[in-house]
């Protein structure tokens, strides 16, 4: 958020809402929090000074109780770059301006994202005294609610993620009741964050082991000492570093997908697992969805769905299209539910209808093969297509047959309009990794999602592996090679290029004109902008910083900070993410910037990534549609945007510490990939930012000639 905007705080926005709250209580939590100390950037402050409960006297819980007979309690989170949300949190003795804190809020083991003991304090004193209260939940990362059925008195939980500058005062007035709320959930919530099939893949495992709070959980390689790299980071401290991995043996299951799938094999009961499913959301009014006949012709799927307003509050609803694929032992992998298309609906007076229309193409259900076709393929069999309320519950189903298997592996027949057939390419990112697999109702389940046990990388990857310590250029030349023609005189300018076709012969004519200096200068002065280059008439250019606002890090200009991608993500509403691009694009043009570094679409894979507020959901389809209609938006405003961070770099610990991603191809073009390849196909996405982590053995950015 930018200093130089006004900022409406909580209490702000339930005041401009017309909800009066208890001064007295206001004044008790603003006056501990101003002892809050002040974290350099960077940095991470994992404390949560809450109040504790014998800080609240007889007489200020009597004046409350007399003042309203209800309560909102606030539970905050926080995350940031270069670090992920503890898993293991410690007892430790916080120093705040005037006075010493003692913490004792966690058990060794309990992580950052469930109740600490003071909170739980809190929270026994106010549903003592008070049978209605609403729960508040500040922040983007899914909290495990797994208490929530042990406190009849919370009636209504509220998820309000990062809000930037203004979002408080929406939420007052959803408090207020004068905003129905219509969003759903990005994520699955579940009732133990660690029993997750991911928990032990991720830096959770290893930070559990660690000596103290917010320590970085890794996996580092034990047999690298050879390859071990010195960088200088952000602070300037120069660091010594060994190469570590991460293996994401969960596949395709990835959130409500294994869930939803897990559930079906009968290995998990749903209801134990799971408090909030994907999608999820309620409103204060009711509807109705009826789904009109489907119909399948032409590789289009297409059919009506009819919502109406059935209770006495004008909100809106939203549209969830669910497929069910056929599924054969052992064959490919696949989820059986996955979100295939989703609309939302205008505002909707009570008794009010609208009609829905929702399309799709087939191939959109089509499944990447990667063992055996290595290409993208629509199993013959029957689909079932449903609409449903979140990813558990179905409204309606109805199915769809497909005569004959589908194999999209020729330049006549690509999945979804590719211009060249996708094959395999990251046969070498797998490793010895064992997967998640559906076979047998997920008979490896817990030999695959167990934390690794061995820690050497291998002598063939160990061959292959290059950083700054052992990079050598001499390796990669060639004797046919020819230097480039450089400071040609073509005449050309780079506004003469504007609108020809990507493979126009005139752009080599262009590139001849430049000299070594020119190139040389692109390249090493190309963050945050691009200098000049006066051989091709190119001017300088300015980029700034993203994704929930635009930042000069260098002038400390900076917009209005918008509400994290996640709370967009949460709106499901395509129209406001083409509206928040368009708004980017007119503060972009006051602040003189032309690139946006955002949006950022890497995967929800775990709770625990310190950068999920920067990124939209644990679901490939909804990050992409969300993203590429930013990107749309700004676009049209003559704003380029750098898509970010390409790709798999969906944790923070060891992000710049040579981190090998294992994962399998399936998983990467079905899950990880897909949200950059909508921007690209539907956005028009111009510019890409990389991520630090190599994937495999292969340091981001992966070679041309290996996407």
């Amino acid at each position: 958020m930018s200093d130089q905007y006004d900022t409406v705080s909580l209490l702000d926005g339930m005041k401009e809402a017309g909800l009066e709250t208890n001064a007295d209580l206001s004044k008790l939590y603003t006056d501990y929090r101003a002892d809050r100390p002040v974290v350099a950037m960077w940095s991470q402050d994992w404390t949560l000074p809450e109040v504790p409960a014998g800080q609240y006297s007889d007489s200020l819980i009597s004046d409350a109780k007399s003042f309203s007979d209800e309560a909102v309690v606030v539970i905050t989170r926080v995350g940031g770059e270069g670090a992920d949300l503890p898993t293991n949190m410690k007892a430790e003795t916080i120093t705040y301006k005037n006075n010493s804190k003692d913490y004792d809020d966690f058990q060794d083991g309990e992580h950052f994202l469930q109740l600490s003991k003071t909170e739980r304090d809190m929270i026994d004193l106010v549903t003592k005294n008070f049978d209605k209260v609403t729960l508040v939940y500040n922040g983007a990362n899914a909290f495990q609610f797994d208490f929530l059925s042990n406190y009849p008195q919370i009636k209504s939980v509220l998820w309000c993620p990062s809000a930037g500058q203004t979002g408080f005062s929406v939420l007052g007035d959803v408090l207020a009741g004068e905003t129905n709320p219509s969003g759903k959930t990005s994520d699955a919530f579940v009732k133990d964050l660690t029993k997750t099939p991911v928990f032990n893949n991720t830096d959770g495992a290893a930070a559990a082991s660690s000596s103290s709070v917010g320590a970085d959980g890794a996996f580092i390689y034990d047999n690298v000492d050879d390859l071990a790299a010195k960088y200088t980071g952000f602070t300037g401290q120069e660091t010594t570093v060994l190469p570590s991995f991460v293996n994401y043996v969960e596949g395709i299951y990835v959130g409500y997908k294994f869930y939803e799938t897990a559930a079906d094999e009968g290995l998990i009961n749903y209801d134990d697992t799971v408090i909030y499913p994907f999608g999820y959301g309620l409103s204060y009014t009711s509807f109705e969805q009826k789904m009109g006949d489907v119909f399948h012709k032409d590789g289009k799927v297409t059919f009506d769905v009819t919502v109406t307003n059935t209770g006495d509050t004008a909100g809106k609803d939203v549209v969830e299209v669910y497929y069910n694929p056929p599924y054969t032992d052992g064959g490919i992998e696949k989820a059986s539910k996955n979100l295939v298309a989703f609309e939302k609906t205008g505002k909707l007076e009570p008794g009010a209808s609208e009609t829905v229309k929702i399309e799709f193409d087939d191939d959109d259900m089509a499944s990447y093969d990667n063992k055996d076709a290595k290409a993208w393929v629509l199993e013959k069999g029957d689909y079932a297509i449903s609409i449903q309320s979140d990813s558990h519950h179905v409204i309606d189903s109805k199915r769809i047959n497909v005569a004959d298997t589908i194999t999209y592996d020729s330049e006549s027949n690509t999945h979804n309009d590719d211009q060249t057939v996708a094959t395999n390419q990251f046969d070498y990112a797998a490793g010895d990794v064992t997967y998640l697999s559906r076979a047998n109702h997920f008979a490896n389940y817990a030999e695959a999602t167990a934390a690794p046990t061995n820690f050497s990388m291998s002598d063939e990857v160990k061959a292959a592996f290059t950083n700054n310590g052992n990079y050598d250029p001499t390796k990669y030349d060639d004797d046919s090679d020819e230097m480039p023609t450089t400071g040609a005189k073509n005449g050309l300018r780079l506004a003469d290029m504007y609108g020809k076709d990507y493979d126009d012969a005139d752009w080599e004519k262009l590139l001849d004109q430049l000299t070594f200096d020119d190139m040389d200068n692109l390249i090493a002065n190309g963050g945050y902008g691009t200098p000049a280059v006066s051989s091709v008439g190119k001017i300088q250019l300015t980029d700034a910083d993203g994704p929930a606002s635009l930042n000069n890090n260098f002038t400390g200009v900076g917009s209005i900070g918008f509400p994290a991608s996640t709370a967009f993500a949460c709106t499901w509403n395509k129209d406001l993410a083409k509206q928040f691009g368009e708004m980017i694009g007119d503060m972009a043009h006051d602040m003189h910037v032309a690139g946006w570094y955002a949006p950022a679409m890497n995967i929800h894979r775990g709770a625990f990534s310190g950068r999920t507020f920067e990124y939209f959901s644990e679901d490939s389809l909804l990050s992409g549609v969300m993203a590429s209609h930013e990107i749309a938006g700004a676009k049209e405003k003559g704003v380029y945007s750098f898509m970010k961070h390409f790709a798999l770099n969906d944790q923070e610990t060891n992000r710049t510490n040579m981190v090998c991603t294992w994962a399998d191809e399936q998983a990467i073009r079905e899950i990880y990939l897909k949200p950059f390849e909508m921007s690209v196909k539907e956005g028009g996405a111009q510019a890409v930012m990389s991520s630090f982590n190599y994937i495999g053995y292969i340091p981001m950015p992966v070679p041309p000639t290996t996407c």
